[in-house]
């Protein structure tokens, strides 16, 4: 038997979808321990939630895109006394533009982060998930359901997403453990600044609100859910890949994503 503390593990957490998760594990009585770049962000969220008296969050700040970074979050979480009960992969990027006019090292180290540390993250503590029956949500995105000329390589990496974790749930559902993909739309923070994209360029109905989109990925976490997506007209879109021909559908969101690509230069 395992002398370790059971924690929920969320990357990403300094902003975003990743905070909210952390906001929303705590409140339900959750130890954290957060996990990201910036360390100053990290301090905030975790006085946020210390401030709301939910206990005080441990903080790990670390770029997990670079070599053996998963590594030495394993050696920090055996230094500290923890390992996971609950994993949430909510770190990673996306770029708008031509795969073959942005910078190639930035669009590897985007895969590196949005499928290889997701992947070794999911399943570096098999044994202690199953221990606590607890579990992962993957933070994926409504882009996995399309091919996306003008976010080529995002869009990828979330259907690599997409589909390990409905194959995951299936795998690991007999060792107790649940696994959710949450497929988010348009959320304003600082993911879509930093890709270069604006809530503004959707059509209202598909953007939610971050805490919305946190609190449906918890409750679809807890209920065992395989994927969770926020909004009814998302959903709906969702069915589109099976409506339309594979060239038509490349078409329409190539054609929304020019107009994106052209505002950006503005």
């Amino acid at each position: 038997m395992s002398t370790l503390q059971a924690v929920t593990m969320i990357t990403g957490a300094s902003s975003g979808i990743g905070a909210a998760l952390a906001r929303v594990f705590a409140e339900h009585g959750h130890r954290l321990v957060l996990v990201a770049r910036r360390e100053n962000a990290l301090a905030a969220v975790a006085q946020q939630i210390a401030a709301a008296g939910r206990g005080t969050p441990d903080i790990i700040a670390m770029d997990l895109s670079l070599p053996g970074a998963c590594d030495r979050l394993t050696a920090e979480l055996a230094l500290r006394g923890v390992e996971p009960a609950v994993i949430v992969n909510s770190a990673g990027y996306g770029m708008l533009g031509r795969a073959s006019e942005l910078s190639l090292s930035s669009q590897l180290t985007m895969i590196d982060l949005n499928v290889r540390v997701l992947t070794d993250l999911s399943l570096r503590w098999i044994d202690s998930l199953a221990r606590h029956r607890g579990g992962i949500i993957n933070v994926g995105s409504l882009t996995g359901f399309f091919p996306g000329p003008a976010m080529a390589v995002y869009h990828s990496t979330k259907a690599y997403a997409l589909t390990f974790g409905e194959a995951l749930h299936h795998e690991l559902k007999p060792k107790g453990i649940r696994v959710t993909t949450l497929c988010p739309g348009p959320v304003e923070t600082d993911f879509m600044a930093r890709a270069g994209v604006t809530v503004g360029d959707y059509p209202r109905g598909l953007v939610s609100h971050v805490d919305r989109v946190a609190r449906d990925g918890y409750n679809g976490f807890v209920a065992g859910r395989p994927v969770v997506i926020t909004g009814l007209a998302n959903k709906l879109s969702t069915l589109l890949p099976r409506l339309l021909t594979r060239s038509l559908l490349m078409r329409i969101v190539a054609f929304s994503q020019s107009g994106r690509r052209k505002a950006l230069r503005r």
